[in-house]
């Protein structure tokens, strides 16, 4: 299962809050959901916004100061086991954080699972999901996940190319569009990179994301990938992934921290993991992304 629960966090009751205006947000166009059985809707949990009942897609753009643009962006896509998107904590917070540091970020508000209308059903469907978290039969492996996901697919599909087409507009450079999801949004990244190798993405950042064996498309993007060693979805199960990348001869970068456990966005407090960001910009200045041009 493929879970977003920020780790530092411990207050796990859900609330219902009011939708929080998103005046940047530009949809997507890629339609809605056959199978809807509620309109979307908000609630807190962990100290952070997060939605559900994802239906319409939409992207949301956090632009540097063109003083300092260097003409990279990211496509983040936030997770949530497809039954929510933590908003905040993978998505907004990391998108300004990359603005800040001169790299054009662009939230992906992707379709997700129908949930019960009903917080408290959906509060119970959500103990379930996550009572046998980390067991094999409930690990998604991203070969496999691809049949089931088109509408997330299509979703990052259409962000990718929507970056592309206002570059000029968002000073990017099309040539360095890359996408970084966490966890289930690191599902969506994968198996986007996967099944469209033609959108020759510049970069991938899959952060806590399932290490599962792929196959690898000729021409894969280099990837930079982050876990925590004590995440109970996906530590002390291999690195498939890993060593699928090195086998194909594509470049990847990986960084495991001691402490961090799952959904820890920017990183846990007290811990080594709030270094990744700047360790991913920094793989980004090494392979020359990041030079203005």
């Amino acid at each position: 299962m493929l879970g977003a629960t920020p780790a530092q966090a411990q207050d796990a009751t859900v609330t219902a809050i009011a939708a929080p205006a998103e005046p940047s947000a530009i949809r997507l166009g890629t339609g809605g959901l056959s199978n809807a059985t509620a309109p979307e809707s908000w609630f807190r949990q962990y100290g952070v916004p997060m939605a559900r009942n994802v239906s319409t897609a939409t992207l949301t753009p956090f632009l540097p100061d063109p003083a300092k643009a260097t003409g990279a962006a990211v496509i983040v896509a936030p997770g949530g086991a497809f039954l929510l998107l933590s908003m905040e904590n993978e998505g907004w917070r990391v998108a300004r954080a990359l603005a800040d540091r001169g790299i054009a970020a662009f939230v992906l508000k992707y379709r997700l699972k129908p949930t019960p209308p009903a917080l408290a059903d959906f509060d119970r469907m959500l103990t379930q999901t996550f009572a046998n978290v980390g067991e094999p039969g409930s690990r998604l492996k991203p070969d496999e996940a691809a049949a089931n996901m088109s509408d997330q697919i299509a979703d990052a599909v259409a962000a990718i190319s929507l970056v592309r087409a206002r570059a000029k507009e968002w000073r990017v450079d099309p040539e360095r569009v890359g996408m970084m999801g966490f966890s289930a949004g690191a599902m969506t990244t994968m198996v986007t990179t996967l099944t469209r190798p033609d959108l020759k993405l510049a970069f991938i950042a899959p952060i806590y994301g399932s290490m599962e064996r792929v196959t690898v498309p000729a021409g894969a993007p280099p990837m930079f990938a982050v876990l925590a060693s004590d995440d109970p979805l996906f530590a002390h199960k291999g690195f498939g992934l890993l060593d699928a990348w090195q086998e194909a001869k594509r470049p990847v970068e990986f960084h495991m921290y001691e402490q961090g456990g799952h959904g820890f966005g920017l990183g846990k407090d007290g811990t080594t993991s709030t270094g990744w960001l700047d360790s991913f910009v920094r793989w980004l200045d090494t392979r020359g992304l990041l030079k203005a041009r």
